[in-house]
């Protein structure tokens, strides 16, 4: 049932480096929503973002936050160690919920969010944004309409430096700290990949990969290799790997049909190549100045009951288990 006078008030936990421009300013941003509150646990920085960005309040601790009646949403951007507790206390106060990627440490986490949904009556969706950023989009419209016929196989290759720009820098390193991040930077990072091999070519039908810390760089993996079967019959192999040296450094998705190919890469701006038999194409498209805007978008739709779940737990759950069999330990 949709609510047109409805405005989603949020609220966020754990206003970050992520917050200040890839998705913060959507908040407020997007058509019938307000960003009403923001939460730091270094108080000086969320009061500093809250003035920058000219919100009303902010918190130096997540129980005030939720317990502002004002707010009707809460968006968690904290380490994923802390979303699935502070989504189950936001359902318990009432609130809708909108978990940054990768939702949890691990695919069996998801269970106690989507068991807490259900009991709640409220409603969550997950920050895989990349389903709606528009170079992902013609992407998936050429695959969809043909473009290189049926899809046999894809490849994803991800190679980057121990210190990459692509990383955003943060005085606690959790991202390599696999307690707080779940696995190191192929947790932070493949969820955009994994996702939309999922959204593109079906559910997994078979898998397997490990994790390995070749360089031991720090406690998490740099090495990851997967391969999957989707429903589809698409076929995917995957390596990642965060300790190259610089000059090998590649971001490849390459996409095979029996008509042609595509290939795009995920970080940076985006370039989308096709071959086929009507020769060779290059489309570059925009990012968007938010890049989860119209992710902010299509949850704020949901919430006010105009749309289905542009992601549910359940297909984020999808995303978890098969990082959690790619990264399973070498034997």
């Amino acid at each position: 049932m949709t609510d047109v006078n409805k405005t989603i008030r949020w609220g966020i936990i754990g206003v970050g480096d992520v917050c200040e421009v890839k998705s913060g300013p959507g908040f407020y941003k997007t058509p019938h929503s307000e960003l009403v509150a923001v939460m730091r646990r270094n108080g000086e920085k969320a009061k500093d973002f809250a003035q920058r960005h000219q919100v009303a309040h902010w918190y130096d601790n997540a129980e005030a936050l939720l317990a502002n009646p004002d707010i009707n949403a809460i968006y968690i951007a904290t380490p994923p160690a802390q979303h699935k507790d502070y989504a189950i206390a936001a359902l318990q106060a009432g609130k809708n919920v909108y978990i940054e990627k990768p939702v949890t440490l691990n695919a069996a986490e998801c269970d106690a969010i989507i068991a807490a949904e259900k009991t709640s009556g409220k409603k969550v969706s997950v920050a895989h944004y990349r389903r709606y950023v528009p170079c992902f989009m013609k992407v998936a419209e050429l695959i969809r309409t043909g473009a290189i016929g049926d899809v046999l196989m894809v490849q994803v290759d991800m190679l980057r430096p121990v210190k990459d720009k692509i990383i955003a820098e943060t005085e606690e390193n959790w991202r390599v700290n696999p307690a707080l991040s779940g696995g190191g930077l192929f947790h932070d990072l493949s969820p955009h990949q994994l996702d939309l091999m999922l959204y593109w070519f079906g559910s997994v039908v078979q898998a397997s990969g490990f994790g390995y810390n070749q360089r031991q760089f720090n406690a998490a993996d740099d090495c990851v290799h997967g391969w999957a079967k989707f429903d589809s019959g698409v076929v995917l192999q995957g390596r990642w790997h965060y300790a190259v040296a610089p000059e090998q450094t590649r971001d490849l998705c390459e996409v095979i049909g029996t008509a042609g190919k595509l290939s795009i890469n995920f970080f940076g701006q985006q370039v989308i190549r096709l071959s086929n038999a009507e020769g060779e194409q290059e489309m570059v498209i925009p990012n968007p100045q938010h890049i989860q805007q119209p992710m902010i978008e299509q949850v704020n739709r949901y919430f006010r009951g105009e749309q289905d779940n542009p992601c549910s737990v359940s297909e984020a759950k999808k995303v978890m288990e098969l990082i959690d069999c790619f990264s399973q330990p070498m034997n």
